[in-house]
């Protein structure tokens, strides 16, 4: 069970995939993570560092040198396209709908990705979408029993 559309090479807010497992209508849709930090404000080792304790430590041994070069170079550049609006942090939200009712509109997600990034193809986010699509479908399926439970009692009353 996998998407088998896969996420465009540029992707737009609003961008969906959509696979159907065991009759459940499953969308994948990319939203704008709304998180104001930049890149290099997230302390995950953004900037590449010569001091072994920082996150962005790019590590001892020869050509130190040129892989630090490299690797600032690189932080430089993604960053620029950073302040250009080449690309943004995104979630990945999963809906599940049946016979075309919405059981779940926000049944999976993940957030925090990077949509657009320079000299990415974006592959990861429909990896992303298929690594949810468990987590969905459990939640869907437990909506719709839920919704049944409802359906069953009100009909027995009346």
């Amino acid at each position: 069970m996998t998407f088998s559309q896969k996420f465009d090479a540029y992707v737009c807010i609003g961008d969906t995939i959509i696979c159907t497992v065991d009759g459940y209508t499953v969308t994948a849709r990319i939203s704008h993570d709304e998180t104001p930090d930049a890149p290099d404000e997230r302390r995950d080792g953004f900037w590449p560092s010569l001091y072994p304790n920082d996150a962005g430590f790019i590590g001892a041994g020869n050509g130190w040198r040129d892989r630090f070069d490299k690797a600032q170079a690189k932080a430089e550049r993604v960053m620029a396209a950073w302040k250009n609006d080449e690309w943004y942090y995104c979630g990945v939200i999963l809906s599940v709908a049946i016979d075309g009712i919405t059981l779940d509109d926000h049944a999976a997600s993940l957030w925090g990705i990077e949509a657009n990034y320079p000299d990415s193809d974006n592959a990861y986010l429909s990896e992303i979408a298929n690594e949810l699509l468990p987590e969905a479908l459990k939640a869907a399926k437990v909506e719709r029993a839920r919704q049944c439970a409802i359906l069953c009692n009100a009909e027995a009353v009346a």
